[in-house]
């Protein structure tokens, strides 16, 4: 597949509104790219394939078995509103959804929004369907100001189990109906069915120098990785990424960071490579991995909240994350190296901290650092408006994303 044939971002975020998307995009991008889908580790590994679960994957290119492993890796969630089992409310005259918030939403972003409904169902024979429905269909009005004289003066406060739940008509109407004819699977055991912002990402700006969309963080650095693993040549280095699912609420779980998945993989191809336990030991001392989360760009309208210093610019390239308290994992030595590999390759490269009264938030990167004990560094796009229901990122960044990747493969 060529690199021209495959999605843009744009294309990539208006198509993947929730992990299992994601999933789905990613492994049709590498299956056009020539990768060979696998369901089970027992067998021979392909020397270019990948394993997709759920809403996670990991794809790998097998390289030489006295060499070390470069990985990269991204999370598929997004903060997001998920719609209950038993979803169907009336009360008042309107049809409502009974739903349940999934990570640190910024709730006052998802006011007065039209929203869709996107996810999967699984049929009484346990098979899987993906749907997405992109019309009008869910709304959370908000308060009048006539009846919040306030709310200019004093913000908006919600509460979130009563304010937040949405209106999806007048007339009643059971959920589980419009997802059969929606989906149209006459038999549902069970779904996941998440609401999503409706409008589709767009260059904004006099320039065309941003991009606002949805589920920036972190399908900017899904997409950047997918095509830098396309794109970099076969290498001495076995090449690999990993996107996981529930990065969002902690990544506890079987798909999420601080499961088996990436490391039963991984264990899998040394086994194949035929390395002892201390050989296994000795590869995954001498390689990598490149956490890839979207970081904070300095707010125009508040720059007080930012280390003066360490305040990404949009447009200058990624931002490298450090953090003492190990909230990101690069240490030293990765910071070296990143910078090392920016530098060799013309690629523009900032660095980003918190405020020490601002505490940072964390990523996959010390979970996977952790769990594989391989040497990991944070990255990520810097943006604004994080966890909104739309954020904003520079236009260019996330190309130089995907040539740092791309450059950090070959290291």
């Amino acid at each position: 597949m060529s690199k021209n044939s495959r999605m843009t971002l744009l294309e990539w975020l208006d198509a993947c509104p929730t992990p299992f998307h994601v999933a789905a995009q990613a492994s049709s991008e590498l299956t056009s790219a020539g990768f060979t889908s696998v369901t089970q580790l027992g067998y021979e590994i392909p020397q270019t394939g990948f394993l997709a679960v759920d809403g996670s994957i990991v794809a790998w290119r097998l390289g030489s078995s006295s060499s070390s492993l470069r990985i990269i890796g991204a999370h598929s969630d997004s903060p997001n509103l998920r719609v209950l089992p038993n979803a169907d409310i009336y009360q008042h005259g309107w049809s409502q959804l009974a739903v349940e918030m999934y990570g640190g939403l910024l709730l006052n972003s998802w006011l007065d929004r039209d929203l869709g409904i996107a996810g999967r169902v699984i049929d009484a024979n346990g098979k899987v369907h993906l749907f997405s429905d992109s019309t009008a269909l869910a709304r959370i009005p908000q308060l009048a100001i006539h009846l919040d004289r306030d709310v200019n003066e004093k913000g908006v406060q919600l509460d979130k189990h009563q304010h937040m739940t949405p209106v999806w008509g007048s007339e009643t109407q059971k959920f589980s109906e419009w997802l059969t004819k929606t989906s149209g699977v006459d038999h549902i055991a069970a779904y996941d069915a998440h609401l999503f912002d409706i409008t589709p990402a767009a260059l904004l700006g006099h320039d065309k120098s941003l991009l606002a969309s949805g589920r920036l963080d972190d399908q900017v650095s899904c997409w950047s990785a997918i095509n830098a693993l396309c794109d970099s040549a076969s290498s001495e280095f076995t090449t690999m990424i990993v996107l996981n699912d529930h990065e969002e609420v902690g990544s506890s779980s079987s798909t999420g960071a601080a499961g088996p998945m990436l490391s039963s993989v991984i264990d899998c191809i040394s086994q194949q490579h035929g390395l002892s336990t201390g050989q296994h030991f000795d590869r995954i001392a001498s390689s990598w991995c490149l956490s890839a989360d979207n970081a904070h760009a300095i707010h125009p309208n508040y720059p007080e909240r930012h280390e003066p210093r360490h305040a990404p610019h949009i447009n200058e390239g990624p931002a490298v994350k450090v953090n003492a308290n190990q909230r990101y994992a690069t240490s030293t030595r990765g910071l070296a190296h990143i910078q090392n590999v920016a530098k060799s390759n013309d690629i523009p490269l900032q660095v980003f901290a918190s405020r020490n009264n601002i505490p940072c938030g964390s990523t996959i990167g010390p979970i996977t650092a952790t769990q594989l004990g391989i040497e990991t560094i944070d990255v990520g796009v810097p943006q604004l408006s994080m966890h909104s229901a739309r954020e904003m990122c520079g236009a260019h960044d996330p190309s130089y994303l995907v040539e740092l990747m791309k450059a950090f493969l070959q290291s």
